[in-house]
């Protein structure tokens, strides 16, 4: 869990840094390709994961497994496939070459 918070921590201080918004209902200003976002194209969906994760293993829920499979699914072919759409309609070629160097998840 102590993870999962690190890495959330660090993947929104990058989007600030770079001055782009977290929340994915404002415009993205820019591809940010520094800290996780080098390794994860969704560092934020990985972070709240794994802590959903870690939070099932804490307290011995199987229910919360099952409810992160649910969710992983939902993230994977709802979400981020939109998100990704968005981002190469924004930012073209740049955004596809970033989509083809660095994985989805981890």
């Amino acid at each position: 869990m102590v993870a999962a918070v690190a890495l959330f921590s660090g993947s929104v201080g990058k989007f600030r840094a770079a001055g782009t918004p977290v929340p994915g209902n404002k415009p993205t200003t820019v591809i940010v390709r520094a800290g996780p976002y080098r390794f994860s194209r969704n560092p934020i969906y990985l972070a709240f994961s794994l802590l959903h994760l870690g939070i099932a293993i804490w307290v011995n829920g199987l229910w919360l497994v099952a409810t992160l499979i649910a969710a992983l699914a939902v993230m994977a072919y709802v979400v981020i496939p939109r998100e990704e759409e968005y981002l190469e309609r924004r930012f073209g070629a740049e955004y596809l070459d970033y989509k083809n160097s660095v994985r989805r998840w981890v």
